[in-house]
């Protein structure tokens, strides 16, 4: 697999540290992006703040219980698909959790192959889940890699351009070094040059400001 972005932002909300610690390193290394909360409070937060493709969340998280966390996102709007992965497979179980409004349950423990096929499916039944994610007062479709002002004005972005942006736009007080840039949008690149070269890009399309350099570790978002 290539690691692109273009795959899926995936949110993982797992108390466990090396089972949520080996799904974020699975779904990286499948190509997609993954975020990993470590309980419910985190999960609430992430899910509100930040555009997802697919959720994975456990059912016995501290601060909240994970059929709770899902009823407050859909009763917040976030429709999210969800996955439901833990330990408790009673018929009762799996039932609370569909109710609680995830697309899929699966009871650990479980095969690799059989989870990521159902993610796939997950996101081939819901391709549009994550569409826009606004940058100040720009819009950013995912979906059509555009990037739309309140002037009226639109800039559309290459794939990899809108995989650069898109990392830096769903983590926008974060700087990234070189590394961190190259690993999850261009794995197959050989050297970081390449991220220089792509955020000359982003500014040249989108203004300088677009992108702010960290001096001694890298780049962040800036302003549109």
């Amino acid at each position: 697999m290539t690691g692109s972005l273009n795959r899926g932002h995936i949110l993982i909300v797992e108390d466990d540290r090396d089972v949520g610690t080996m799904l974020q390193r699975l779904f990286r290394s499948e190509g997609y992006a993954a975020d990993l909360a470590p309980d419910g409070q985190a999960g609430l937060h992430h899910a509100l703040s930040r555009a997802y493709d697919a959720m994975i969340i456990d059912r016995g998280l501290p601060a909240i219980e994970g059929v709770d966390l899902l009823g407050r996102l859909r009763r917040s709007g976030i429709s999210t698909p969800t996955l439901i992965l833990t330990a408790l497979g009673t018929l009762a179980d799996r039932v609370a959790g569909l109710d609680a409004g995830a697309e899929d349950y699966l009871v650990k423990p479980f095969e690799i192959d059989e989870l990521l096929a159902r993610v796939r499916a997950l996101l081939r039944r819901h391709p549009a889940a994550t569409r826009t994610l606004a940058i100040g007062t720009a819009k950013f479709d995912l979906v059509a890699r555009t990037v739309s002002r309140d002037d009226g004005s639109t800039a559309a972005l290459s794939g990899r351009e809108a995989d650069l942006l898109r990392l830096l736009a769903e983590h926008p007080s974060r700087p990234f070094s070189r590394d961190e840039i190259v690993s999850q949008v261009f794995p197959d690149a050989a050297a970081d040059s390449l991220v220089d070269t792509y955020v000359y890009y982003l500014r040249r399309k989108l203004g300088a400001g677009a992108v702010t350099t960290v001096r001694g570790v890298g780049y962040r978002l800036g302003d549109l």
